[in-house]
């Protein structure tokens, strides 16, 4: 598994300290090579982490902007994301065991919950419940023109 990660301004010093933190931890990691200023755009470090995140399956993404929300609306236009906006542990092992998310998204927390949060998303297993598996597949048959179940 990689691990990608990437922030607007507004998530730089988080995203920094994550990434140190995590690669003292021994993940495989990688930051954005979009450069980050005060005039950067949200969507473009969304769509750079994502298009490495589809590479392959076991890859997840870690993104941050001011609150979390932008950046993951962003995300999910790339086709084959699942990414959601979390605050809690919680939301990070029901985006992942339940809805499959493979990125997700936060903002305006602190360096110790957001490293809690990642971690919990990290260890958190895969989906493997039939009715999660399900809706999962309604979503990606949906995004890929084939749902007609409405």
């Amino acid at each position: 598994m990689k691990l990608y990660i990437g922030a607007d301004h507004r998530g730089k010093n988080l995203e920094n300290y994550l990434y140190q933190t995590l690669l003292k931890e021994g993940f495989d990691i990688e930051m954005s090579k979009i450069e980050s200023n005060e005039n950067d755009d949200y969507p473009d470090f969304a769509f750079d982490v994502c298009h490495k995140v589809i590479e392959n399956k076991e890859n997840v993404g870690i993104l941050i902007c001011g609150n979390g929300i932008g950046i993951s609306i962003a995300a999910n236009k790339v086709k084959g994301i699942r990414c959601a906006r979390v605050t809690t542990i919680e939301d990070a092992f029901n985006a992942k065991n339940h809805n499959g998310a493979n990125v997700i998204a936060f903002g305006g927390i602190s360096n110790n919950d957001a490293l809690n949060i990642v971690k919990n998303f990290l260890e958190t297993p895969k989906v493997s419940e039939t009715r999660h598996l399900r809706r999962i597949e309604k979503i990606i048959k949906y995004e890929q023109g084939e749902y007609n179940g409405l």
